[in-house]
């Protein structure tokens, strides 16, 4: 039925559609993500896929130290017959599928783990003390080869060229910015990518339009004052204090000044300053994080915490110096495209029903998928591995986090439907809106 449904579709592009023909094209590509799916699904497929995954699972590597995965993912492209550009940005790789020619579509997958020792007793525990795949990154690449050795076999079908991004230093090291700086969005018009979610269901799917997932940034500041002994303050230019009031201000800045409509967090985690009962330090150390989901809101809140740490310190007669970090710890927010969300929504609600695709509530965690969408389209999306009849498992970034390998099929075919259907549909559009076009006439 499979191939029976390609060989149909692939022959129906090659002529100049008819109204008619257009109802039978949209019957055709609906079945696609079914028949993706059961391709996945196939034992041989899947184990194959679970192989990859627990390699990786037992071989974490940290952002840009990724270089057993890229060889690990190399070996299998190479075994695939799927040329592809190494290095980018280091670890990173760029596969291609398809002509060679454009349009372009890009499929993303992160490779790199975090350090966290796990805790969970497997088989294929993570042999590298202190570093864990607790994010699932080790799943995002196997599934990206799953679609990649399914697109492979169709690959004469495919109307114009899929880009496989496997990217390095997602945790914390902007490794989606240093690929693009690489090249990887040359003349990619869309991209898309997932996320394992261990709250959804396997064989759900969760994804919204506009804001996902916030920006996020860190600051640090430096308060000075001058020291003394704490029996004579008044000799003294106490920098705690106008740290302490510091803090107080910062969280001003979110209940007083933002629309309670628009998510903001502004959270201080580092307080340093002194070591002793009775002396006042010279200076002070306090550090946070700050998240917005709109960019006006992020850009905003930066300047704000700025000019209320320098502003409160001066208060207190001290002085202030802040780095926020811009070229280490900075991620835009996440913002899905309105017609790729259009999109995905109806290649997804093809291959798991209405039911399984639940709109996704925005977080104001981050993700640094965001520079892609700063540069092209792009769509950022959830896929379930929950399954409580195998026990409650932590969640992403828990030492006891555990991937249902269940899911492993579902985010493949998701990938290799997305890929297929966006360039058949791109390129079957213009001559339906010529015919449409001339029949009003």
């Amino acid at each position: 039925m499979g191939f029976f449904i390609w060989v149909c579709l692939f022959l129906s592009l090659q002529a100049k559609p008819s109204l008619s023909d257009s109802a039978v094209l949209s019957t055709e590509l609906k079945e696609i993500p079914k028949y993706f799916l059961s391709q996945t699904q196939k034992p041989d497929v899947f184990d194959w896929m679970v192989a990859i995954r627990r390699k990786l699972h037992e071989n974490p590597e940290l952002g840009f130290e990724e270089f057993e995965t890229s060889r690990v993912i190399r070996e299998q492209l190479d075994k695939l017959g799927i040329p592809y550009k190494y290095p980018v940005a280091i670890t990173g790789i760029l596969g291609f599928i398809g002509t060679g020619k454009p349009p372009f579509v890009a499929l993303r997958a992160d490779m790199d783990a975090l350090p966290i020792q796990e805790l969970v007793e497997w088989e294929h525990k993570s042999k590298v003390p202190g570093k864990m795949h607790a994010c699932g990154h080790d799943a995002h690449v196997a599934m990206l080869l799953g679609a990649a050795r399914i697109l492979q076999e169709h690959k004469n079908k495919i109307k114009g060229t899929v880009v496989l991004v496997f990217q390095p230093g997602e945790e914390g090291c902007m490794g989606a910015r240093k690929m693009i700086e690489a090249g990887a969005l040359e003349n990619v018009e869309a991209i898309f990518a997932l996320h394992v979610n261990s709250e959804l269901p396997v064989g759900q799917v969760s994804c919204r339009a506009g804001p996902l997932l916030a920006g996020s940034g860190f600051f640090q500041a430096v308060i000075n004052g001058k020291g003394g002994h704490a029996a004579i303050p008044h000799h003294s230019v106490d920098p705690i204090l106008a740290a302490s009031n510091v803090i107080v201000s910062l969280q001003h800045i979110v209940s007083r000044e933002a629309d309670p409509l628009d998510s903001q967090v502004v959270t201080v985690g580092k307080f340093q300053g002194g070591g002793a009962f009775n002396v006042i330090p010279d200076s002070v150390t306090i550090g946070g994080t700050f998240r917005a989901l709109l960019k006006s809101s992020f850009v905003r809140l930066r300047q704000r915490i700025e000019e209320v740490i320098t502003s409160q310190a001066a208060v207190q007669r001290c002085t202030a110096a802040v780095d926020f970090f811009d070229n280490e710890k900075v991620n835009p927010p996440t913002v899905n495209d309105e017609k790729l969300h259009a999109f995905f929504s109806r290649v997804a609600t093809d291959m798991l029903g209405s039911r399984n695709v639940k709109e996704a509530m925005p977080l104001t965690g981050s993700e640094d998928f965001a520079f892609y969408q700063e540069v092209i389209p792009g769509y950022f999306f959830f896929v379930g591995l929950k399954n409580e009849t195998r026990g409650k498992t932590g969640g992403e970034h828990n030492p006891n986090f555990v991937v249902n390998e269940d899911v492993l099929p579902y985010g493949a075919s998701l990938h290799a439907s997305l890929a297929v259907r966006y360039l058949l549909e791109k390129d079957a559009i213009t001559p339906l809106q010529e015919i449409i076009h001339h029949d009003e006439l």
